[in-house]
């Protein structure tokens, strides 16, 4: 069994909890039901991936998880902070010190270096990375004067998971990093989101609906009709470079 998913096991400390949590959008007299009363734990430094066929409820699950959006009904912890509860401002801190997002798409400034998209974030931050060490631990040091037009699809996105983790966040939360990426591409990208998982020990999500991407979990929780149809802890855990895609 993987160690990490042993010790996760044994002894978890909980960083998310959410209970009977539902959303539920209304889009004139439909009602679309994203989350149907969905409980559960993310632990600390775990990688976790969630997987699931779009429409399943997974980016809803993850954006109330990041303070991104609120649910209809239900609870939603962060260590032992409500954040169902929470004012505007209390959730603009908490994205602000304890969140870093990675999406689909890269968001970087044009005009900026790879070097000053991420000292953005680290302006605004209480206990920030060195930018160029954020940059450092997706490889990226050789390629920090650049800017994004000048770098390959799969350098803007570890740029902006450079820029994501420069804050020191606790929780990093990844919505399709690779969806707009080759295969190739996107093993380097996941690649730098293992390694910093491993030696940030941030607790990590990826959202995928790719089956193969779950080998790099810890833990994989399903996804379908806004409902967790199974959690499995991967006793067979291995490295994004040992995949077979």
């Amino acid at each position: 069994m993987n160690e990490n998913a042993q010790d996760i096991r044994q002894s978890p400390v909980t960083v998310f909890r959410t209970l009977g949590l539902t959303k539920t959008y209304e889009m004139g007299d439909v009602k679309v039901h994203a989350l149907r009363r969905v409980d559960s734990e993310l632990y600390s430094g775990e990688l976790v991936v969630l997987l699931g066929a779009s429409g399943s409820g997974k980016s809803t699950y993850m954006n109330i998880l990041g303070g991104l959006d609120r649910p209809t009904t239900g609870e939603v912890y962060y260590e032992e902070h409500d954040l169902t509860n929470a004012t505007e401002s209390e959730l603009t801190e908490y994205r602000r010190e304890h969140v870093g997002f990675v999406f689909q798409f890269y968001n970087l400034i044009p005009s900026l270096t790879a070097l000053e998209n991420v000292s953005i974030v680290t302006e605004i931050s209480e206990d920030p990375l060195d930018p160029k060490d954020a940059l450092g631990l997706v490889n990226l040091t050789q390629r920090m004067d650049h800017f994004p037009s000048e770098l390959s699809g799969g350098e803007q996105q570890r740029v902006a998971i450079a820029r994501a983790i420069a804050k020191n966040p606790t929780v990093l939360l990844c919505d399709e990093p690779t969806g707009a990426l080759d295969s190739e591409t996107g093993s380097l990208v996941l690649s730098a989101i293992e390694q910093i998982n491993r030696e940030l020990n941030t607790t990590t999500a990826v959202i995928t609906h790719n089956i193969a991407i779950s080998r790099m979990a810890d833990r994989i929780i399903h996804l379908a009709d806004g409902v967790i149809t199974d959690v499995e802890v991967n006793t067979n855990k291995v490295h994004v470079k040992d995949i077979k895609w």
